[in-house]
């Protein structure tokens, strides 16, 4: 949605997302309506457009740009002048029950709730922007080590066991009864296979 700007006022656009946020101030009903790229606000001056929708329900809207009110402009993000009048919506992804936490402040909530979660915790604006992040920070790494000659060589992520002080992380072996496979402590056996075989330099991102 950060690509929706003023110049797009006047145009009917259908767009979707996540219900972020609903307000009613009587008679016109708002929803901040979250995508990966950003948040748009959607006025319902038909407030029976609203039936049936919920907080985190996945929805499309069918709709005007227009300018919001002056007083309404929100700074904070890039579609903060604008917002789109609804004339249609269509409910793609219901929410059934109770969510275990709310989406804004998942990180407060206790870990093992999150993980169990993790889908929901992912829509989480902080967490999403960690995994950007890290995204960009790995893509930079890569295009700098390739700059420099390395190789980017995928190892294998079972092996036979060889322990180094840790206890073995163990997957047992479908094919081979009481046979097990371990995930590897350490790079060494890989490094040196392969500057045996002639490779002088690669790297590996897990």
């Amino acid at each position: 949605m950060s690509d929706i700007t003023e110049q797009d006022v006047g145009s009917n656009l259908k767009i979707a997302g996540w219900v972020e946020n609903i307000r009613d101030h009587g008679g016109v009903s708002f929803i901040d309506l979250r995508d990966m790229y950003g948040v748009m606000q959607v006025v319902m001056r038909d407030t029976s457009l609203l039936d049936g929708i919920n907080k985190e329900d996945c929805i499309s809207v069918e709709g005007e740009i227009e300018h919001r009110d002056e007083e309404t402009y929100n700074p904070k993000i890039p579609t903060g002048t604008i917002e789109l009048e609804a004339h249609h919506v269509d409910i793609l992804g219901k929410v059934y029950r109770q969510l275990p936490f709310e989406i804004a402040t998942s990180k407060e909530t206790r870990e093992d709730v999150r993980l169990k979660y993790r889908y929901l915790d992912l829509r989480n604006i902080k967490v999403r922007d960690n995994m950007i992040f890290r995204s960009k920070v790995i893509s930079y790494l890569r295009e700098k080590m390739t700059e420099m000659g390395f190789l980017e060589i995928q190892t294998p992520i079972l092996c036979a066991s060889s322990p180094e002080g840790a206890r073995d992380y163990i997957v047992p072996s479908r094919k081979f009864k009481g046979k097990f496979y371990a995930l590897p402590q350490a790079p060494q056996q890989y490094k040196q296979l392969l500057m045996v075989s002639g490779f002088d330099k690669y790297f590996q991102i897990a």
